[in-house]
């Protein structure tokens, strides 16, 4: 067995024991870069919070770090300077808005596999004090099917999948879904995957991109997945991201930070209420030029 296996067996066995703690660990992953996941993250930590939840977010999108920049906050620490420099868990925490903490990954999945095995055991042991902390942990992953994500996607028990309705972005979804499935250590039994449909343009694209996922997964992977919800195309979200601030917080009543508070509500309650996304002619303009810019 490698030192790469190891980590994975250990975080494996301590992902399951977080669940009969009090912490829930969801992991927030996409097919490709540009979907929104990031945002979704933040969005939902923060209405998670408004809803009474403690979060913490750890920021896995290494060498991004678009949850500090949406936060506004600058880490003096992070992951790495809990394995080799002594600071505590809470020392590597950064305090964001609404009092949601999260932590920079730091040295990243590849220096993780070249940990020792007392620092492995240190690692998951400090890692495991995040239960005290929180109520529920979200995992923020990089993009796509490397092996980065994959590490962290597979050994959590919840995972939110961000797509948007272009066919690439679902192509590239059902790519990561079928490198999950086809993984040895990958436990359908335990993991319950959830979509998030991003940037659609009516409650019916949202629908459909469930449906076309849905399909193609029962079909040939023979899997299950669910439908957690959709956030619509929004000028007021797209100005809020081009500015580096969260919507949810600057603009509580935009058509997407409703929609933020539906999502939340229903990943707390195992919900499966959907907003009305109208497709107007003022709509279908402003998200055509929307996309013809990105």
């Amino acid at each position: 067995m490698d030192q790469a296996e190891r980590l994975r067996n250990v975080i494996k066995q301590k992902s399951k024991g977080m669940l009969q703690n009090t912490a829930r660990v969801v992991t927030i992953t996409s097919g490709k870069g540009g979907v929104g996941k990031s945002n979704i993250a933040v969005n939902l930590a923060v209405w998670l919070s408004k809803m009474g939840k403690r979060v913490i977010i750890f920021d896995a999108d290494l060498g991004l770090a678009n949850v500090e920049v949406m936060f506004g906050a600058v880490p003096q620490y992070d992951l790495s300077d809990l394995i080799y420099r002594g600071k505590s868990l809470r020392e590597i925490i950064t305090q964001g808005p609404l009092e949601i903490g999260f932590i920079s990954g730091g040295l990243g999945v590849a220096g993780l596999n070249n940990l020792s095995k007392d620092q492995i055991v240190y690692l998951v042991h400090s890692l495991a004090e995040l239960n005290e902390m929180a109520d529920i942990i979200i995992i923020d992953t990089g993009a796509g099917v490397s092996d980065s994500v994959l590490e962290f996607v597979l050994t959590s028990p919840e995972i939110l999948l961000v797509t948007t309705p272009d066919p690439s972005s679902l192509t590239d979804a059902y790519s990561l879904l079928k490198a999950l499935y086809r993984n040895p250590i990958f436990s359908r039994q335990n993991t319950k995957i959830s979509i998030v449909a991003n940037k659609v343009t009516s409650t019916e694209e949202g629908e459909q991109v469930f449906s076309k996922l849905n399909t193609v997964v029962s079909q040939f992977l023979k899997g299950n997945i669910n439908f957690l919800g959709m956030i619509p195309q929004d000028q007021e979200m797209d100005r809020a991201v081009r500015s580096q601030k969260v919507i949810s917080i600057e603009k509580v009543n935009a058509a997407s930070s409703k929609a933020f508070q539906v999502l939340a509500g229903n990943y707390l309650n195992d919900g499966h209420d959907m907003i009305t996304v109208h497709k107007g002619i003022t709509q279908i303009v402003i998200n055509f030029l929307a996309r013809r810019r990105s």
